[in-house]
């Protein structure tokens, strides 16, 4: 499976009849087929488990980018675009390859959502463009974030006080390690706002 699809995927036209068509695939799962999508003259058009739609560029309503970081893929990012009457599609930067392989196709995924912008810009888009997670959700990270880190703190006074220095070392490895990668989540998904010229770096490949 190409990742970069350019009309490569029938029945749609090929790039040679239809140049202007921009694509790009990815498996959610490992059931199921690929979901594909092509940006062309009329819109973003799609194919999902047998469904198919396409999207007029000015119908198109919201974009938010985030990181979502998974177990098997530390570098993993989504594009959530939803539509006038509220459909909603979601795009991931990785895809499945094996059971144990979550593959990245961090330019292929980059180049399809910069340039479905340009494509939305150009269409003259009224669209919301959002970042990171919604307010509610990131204040409520940050407090579960800031009650860990309480815990934590208290264990290690804990272990120091009572010189049990071997769970002293655990947990400030422990720290690092969730600073490390929870911190990382938190920096990246601050909620914000964006414009078509300026795409968050933070929440692309």
């Amino acid at each position: 499976m190409r990742n970069l699809v350019k009309g490569s995927s029938p029945p749609m036209p090929s790039a040679s009849s239809d140049p202007t068509r921009f694509g790009y695939a990815f498996r959610a799962s490992l059931i199921g087929s690929a979901h594909q999508f092509e940006l062309t003259e009329q819109g973003l058009s799609w194919r999902i488990a047998g469904r198919t739609g396409l999207w007029p560029y000015a119908d198109i309503a919201t974009v938010r980018l985030s990181y979502r970081p998974v177990s098997m893929q530390a570098r993993r990012f989504r594009a959530d675009i939803g539509k006038i009457d509220g459909g909603r599609l979601a795009i991931l930067s990785t895809s499945w390859q094996t059971a144990a392989l979550m593959a990245p196709q961090d330019k292929d995924y980059r180049d399809f959502i910069v340039e479905l912008h340009a494509r939305m810009a150009k269409a003259g888009s009224q669209a919301v463009l959002t970042g990171g997670l919604g307010p509610r959700v990131y204040a409520a990270a940050i407090v579960c974030v800031g009650l860990l880190a309480i815990a934590m703190s208290g264990l290690l006074l804990r272990s120091i006080v009572s010189g049990e220095w071997a769970g002293a070392l655990f947990l400030v490895g422990f720290a690092a390690l969730f600073a490390w990668q929870v911190g990382g989540f938190i920096r990246r998904n601050r909620p914000l706002t964006y414009t078509f010229d300026d795409l968050p770096k933070a929440l692309l490949p």
